[in-house]
């Protein structure tokens, strides 16, 4: 028996039948569903599902109803209730018309049957873009052959994470990287793994709890330089049975980089401030030397022709002291200037590496997105807009893979140039 609440859903559409012109029409109706109500009672069965359907919010998802053993109901009166929400009416169609106006605001447009299935006695309904809001536990309703089962709908929301550079270990000389990925229900679990699926140690998860009742998770791990520096970070949800993941690769150079960045940072500095008290020591040389050419002068001006041979001698010395101190001072100033170039070097590399991340991930996006079009069955109208989109997809995946092999070109040769400075460095 129905409740209440569902006599009430089912008298909205009553009062919106077509009137029958003559009692012979009325009659005839009522002997039908007498005859079928009696051949049929005790005999079939409306079956739903045992098992929760589990939906992610924007999908669409089918509630299974039939009737077994199958038979005709499409001239039947069907109902979808929402037993746990006052049995609110979701969808109700009577001989092939859906009562719309008897259905509930937040599922208009959004619900339907399979026409076509009716006849084998296939009630299921198709909800479209899932929201939230519609967990809940369904009825699937035949009036006339007073038969009702039950679907429970879960609803989840999961998202791809994004994996991001968040800073370098110098005590370790690893890199740290932070996983975030946003707009999840129910709250779901973070996990990091190296290139084997072997669990790494990370901080604790970070949870946020948005205002539309979302969740947002992040979570760090420092990893360290190894022979497949392929990492992966795993957000999950059990409930709703949905895996989101997300590969990065560090390149050996990187760590390189960054395990070196600080010393590199400190011997700049040193050999900055050396460069600058052998400068300053080489001018206070000059001031003197010129101090005493003056002087020299001054002598031979007086007529001291005994002090001028000597002065030459004096004047000589100063002047291959000069030339020995120029060229130790270029000497330095070379190797400051190559320290400054390699140092310029990194910082190019480091930015080059950001960017390699980000195009990968929304490359990681754009063939997800592009595989969701490829297994979407193209149909209708919107055929043609749908194969656009489709096309507009793949040149943005081709363009996101240019612009990562660009960048892969683009560390490499950085990477080289930072050999070269080393060595040049080494040499001096």
């Amino acid at each position: 028996m129905t409740d209440i609440t569902q006599q009430n859903c089912r008298v909205l559409h009553q009062t919106n039948r077509p009137s029958l012109q003559s009692p012979l029409k009325i009659l005839s109706v009522l002997v039908v569903s007498l005859l079928l109500t009696h051949s049929c009672k005790g005999q079939s069965q409306l079956i739903g599902s045992s098992q929760p359907i589990v939906a992610t919010v924007g999908d669409d998802v089918i509630l299974p109803c039939h009737l077994e053993p199958a038979m005709d109901v499409a001239a039947m009166t069907l109902e979808w209730t929402r037993s746990d929400l006052d049995s609110i009416c979701v969808h109700v169609q009577r001989a092939h018309q859906d009562f719309i106006q008897t259905i509930h605001p937040s599922y208009r447009g959004r619900t339907s049957l399979f026409t076509d299935e009716l006849k084998q006695g296939n009630i299921s309904l198709k909800l479209s873009k899932v929201k939230l809001s519609d967990e809940g536990k369904y009825k699937c309703n035949i009036p006339t052959l007073n038969k009702q089962s039950s679907v429970e709908l879960f609803v989840g929301a999961a998202s791809s994470p994004v994996i991001s550079l968040a800073g370098v270990d110098r005590d370790r000389g690893g890199v740290m990287l932070q996983c975030e990925s946003k707009g999840w229900y129910p709250q779901p679990e973070v996990f990091w793994l190296d290139s084997e699926g072997n669990l790494l140690s990370a901080g604790p998860t970070e949870t946020v709890r948005g205002p539309d009742d979302l969740y947002t998770v992040s979570s760090r791990v420092t990893v360290e330089k190894r022979h497949n520096n392929n990492f992966t970070c795993r957000v999950q949800q059990n409930n709703i049975n949905q895996i989101r993941e997300t590969h990065i690769i560090v390149p050996d150079d990187f760590f390189k980089v960054q395990s070196s960045s600080s010393p590199a940072i400190i011997g700049l500095a040193v050999s900055l401030a050396v460069c600058i008290l052998f400068i300053s020591f080489f001018f206070v040389q000059i001031l003197k030397q010129n101090k005493t050419k003056r002087n020299q002068m001054y002598k031979t001006e007086r007529g001291e022709n005994e002090n001028l041979s000597k002065s030459d001698d004096v004047e000589m010395q100063p002047l291959a002291q000069k030339r020995k101190k120029t060229k130790h001072v270029g000497h330095k100033q070379a190797e400051c200037d190559l320290f400054k170039e390699l140092l310029q070097l990194h910082e190019d590399n480091q930015r080059t590496m950001e960017d390699l991340l980000t195009l990968k991930k929304d490359l990681e996006t754009k063939e997800k997105e592009l595989e969701k079009m490829k297994a979407f069955k193209l149909w209708g109208p919107s055929k043609k807009e749908q194969q656009l989109k489709k096309e507009q997809a793949e040149k943005d995946v081709q363009t996101l893979k240019d612009q990562l092999k660009s960048k892969e070109e683009k560390f490499d040769t950085t990477t080289k140039k930072i050999k070269d400075k080393q060595t040049e460095i080494k040499k001096l």
